[in-house]
């Protein structure tokens, strides 16, 4: 157990040069991008002199060298300092602390909905395997790797809530409902303080997002807990268990799914870490007011400080993701080591 902390945190140390040569990556990519912050901001208005623009740039820092600009952002960083954003003059660490709980709520739903379609039927293909179930099913995943998540939300908004009207077209909450924030997850603090209504509108607005962005990552965790419960299925001590006449139900999950899902967990951490930092197209198509959606709006407004800052947080949400990944495998798996 203390080599295994040991290794954790070896881990986590290794952590700072990646984290650095992230940042240092967007901040040149983010300048080598066309278009200039000032510009956006001051768009076509007329009667603004070269003099209040040069100013504008001092006060924003961009009228220094890259270098010193550089230099300047990894300074802050160390100090935890993210910077400001251009555009808001806001600190960029309470931009994303606004709308990272939208963005958590909707990729922990969107991961719950992935799992409970994924390995049920990932489990009952393999074992029917070449049945029409196990044909039918592993067709609608590969449907589901290949459809875009922009042309599933929107097909996804015309049946579900243009023609049916069953579902909102876009939005996290109707005006109104808000529960009292605990959180910052609505559901959740909806449960906490008993609002059942703001409950059932939360979901009914989760509903469509979870899906359309949960889709690509159920058909991918289907074809994987298929994969590995035939390959474990044949295992000597599946075969050996079943010869001692063990229930068929407790072979297939005491015995075959759980090492199944060895691999399995590979694949969802690195699902999890898509959730975060893919969801930029899904939350812009249903309006949901996440991190993604800050981003895209961050990098039209060419608002170089939030676009960084966003970066790092989805960069180090990937590498928590494969550490925690990591640490579950030993305990699925004693043998294994990190």
């Amino acid at each position: 157990m203390r080599r295994t902390h040991v290794q954790i945190l070896e881990r986590v140390l290794a952590t700072i040069p990646i984290a650095l040569g992230v940042a240092i990556a967007v901040f040149i990519f983010m300048r080598l991008m066309p278009g200039d912050p000032v510009d956006i901001m001051i768009g076509e208005a007329g009667g603004v002199t070269q003099e209040e623009i040069d100013a504008l740039k001092a006060e924003l820092g961009l009228d220094k060298s890259l270098p010193v600009q550089l230099g300047t952002y990894l300074t802050g960083l160390l100090r935890g300092d993210l910077g400001y954003s251009i555009p808001s003059s806001r600190p960029v660490a309470e931009v994303i602390l606004e709308a990272l709980p939208a963005t958590i709520e909707l990729a922990l739903y969107s991961l719950l909905f992935a799992l409970a379609v994924a390995v049920p039927i990932g489990v009952v293909s393999a074992l029917r395997q070449g049945s029409v179930i196990d044909r039918t099913s592993m067709a609608a995943s590969f449907l589901g790797i290949s459809m875009p998540a922009f042309w599933l939300g929107i097909l996804g908004i015309i049946v579900f809530s243009l023609h049916l009207g069953w579902l909102p077209t876009s939005g996290r909450i109707t005006y109104g409902f808000e529960p009292e924030t605990i959180t910052g997850l609505f559901t959740v603090d909806a449960l906490l303080t008993g609002n059942m209504p703001a409950l059932w509108d939360a979901l009914k607005h989760l509903v469509l997002p979870a899906a359309t962005l949960g889709a690509g990552v159920a058909a991918v965790v289907a074809r994987v807990v298929r994969s590995s419960m035939l390959e474990v299925l044949r295992a000597d001590y599946v075969l050996f268990a079943r010869a001692k006449g063990v229930a068929e139900r407790a072979v297939t999950i005491r015995h075959a799914l759980r090492n199944a899902l060895i691999p399995t967990v590979t694949v969802v951490g690195l699902q999890v870490g898509t959730l975060l930092g893919g969801n930029m197209i899904v939350e812009t198509i249903f309006g949901w007011p996440g991190l993604g959606r800050v981003v895209v709006d961050a990098i039209f407004s060419r608002d170089y400080p939030l676009v960084q800052g966003a970066v790092m947080v989805y960069a180090l949400t990937f590498v928590a993701v494969n550490l925690a990944t990591d640490v579950l495998y030993t305990y699925l798996n004693p043998k294994m080591t990190l």
